[in-house]
């Protein structure tokens, strides 16, 4: 009879680096008080003047993509193309990235919104404008099939190292700018707090990037 073989913990080893990583990055901005109260005073009159999309939101409203094209918008847009050059530096891009799209969305209390991802992108990415207690987090899921496929039995989430977590949660924070690869699906939890009016609008805003080389190859074969 052979000799069963056991690996002795000498013999168990892993690469310290992770293969195949999913990297999202995030900042705090400097004077978001100023930012955003210009913000909060010019999507709210926009909310009044214009119904809006249908879209991934349940119940809140969701502006037009063409908010990076507006006057009014161009302090944030300098922020979001001031920290997307230092993300191509860490990604190793050899060709710049752009806004290609903007938007506003208002979720007052008992709003969310649906998982989705954002196609023909590579960053996609939040900015918080308005953040009351309990107004919802963003959800953030593992993209990987494979692990959808065949889902193990884990411990407890609080006992999990962070690469093993099959989805992540961030408080939204007014101030804050998260972006993440576009193919990351994600959802927006139900506004909960308790504040009434606009006291509970959850305010933010999402962009997507593109790189430049990706968008000329693109339009030149249409």
């Amino acid at each position: 009879m052979e000799k069963e073989i056991i690996a002795k913990p000498k013999d168990f080893k892993r690469h310290l680096d992770l293969f195949f990583p999913t990297p999202i990055y995030w900042c705090d901005l400097t004077d978001a008080n100023n930012l955003n109260e210009n913000l909060i005073k010019n999507i709210e009159e926009w909310k009044e003047k214009d119904k809006g999309v249908k879209n991934t939101n349940q119940g809140g409203w969701h502006s037009t993509t063409d908010m990076h094209l507006k006057k009014e918008y161009e302090p944030l847009l300098k922020e979001l193309n001031k920290f997307h050059k230092q993300v191509c530096v860490e990604e190793g891009y050899v060709h710049p990235t752009f806004v290609s799209n903007m938007w506003a969305n208002v979720n007052p209390p008992g709003c969310s919104n649906r998982t989705h991802l954002h196609p023909n992108c590579q960053w996609s990415g939040v900015y918080y404008v308005k953040t009351p207690e309990d107004c919802g987090d963003l959800i953030v899921e593992d993209p990987r099939p494979g692990y959808a496929m065949t889902a193990p039995q884990q411990i407890s989430t609080g006992k999990l190292p962070l690469r093993l977590l099959r989805n992540v949660a961030y408080m939204p924070i007014a101030g804050r700018l998260i972006i993440f690869p576009s193919f990351l699906n994600h959802y927006v939890d139900t506004n909960k707090t308790k504040e009434e009016g606009k006291k509970g609008w959850r305010i933010s805003i999402s962009f997507n990037f593109i790189q430049m080389a990706s968008y000329r190859i693109a339009n030149t074969e249409k």
